[in-house]
């Protein structure tokens, strides 16, 4: 079990989560590398307005990338319907030749 304190746009509490420690810090390095970018890039100052900004941030992110993760699962369940599809197609055919040789 992971422990986290953090420090982050001037409020600072810890938390303790399944996760690793390292998986934890690795996450806030990302939330805090999201807002700092926010920050320094815009009209905001507002901690919470930054923090509800950054959260949408994540969620487009995440959002995208299950959009390409389900049009790839879409993909392979395609190219694997057609993969069955031939080889059902070459076994009919196999069967085919078998009885015409025998003939």
């Amino acid at each position: 079990m992971g422990q986290l304190k953090i420090n982050l746009l001037g409020t600072s509490f810890s938390i303790q989560a399944k996760a690793e420690d390292d998986y934890l810090k690795k996450l806030l390095s990302y939330y805090r590398e999201i807002t700092q970018t926010i920050h320094s890039g815009g009209n905001l100052s507002d901690p919470l307005q930054i923090s509800i900004l950054a959260g949408i941030t994540l969620v487009d992110e995440l959002y995208k990338q299950k959009q390409k993760t389900a049009a790839f699962k879409e993909s392979v369940t395609e190219e694997s319907e057609n993969e069955l599809k031939a080889e059902r197609i070459t076994a009919q055919l196999i069967d085919r030749i078998t009885q015409v040789l025998d003939e």
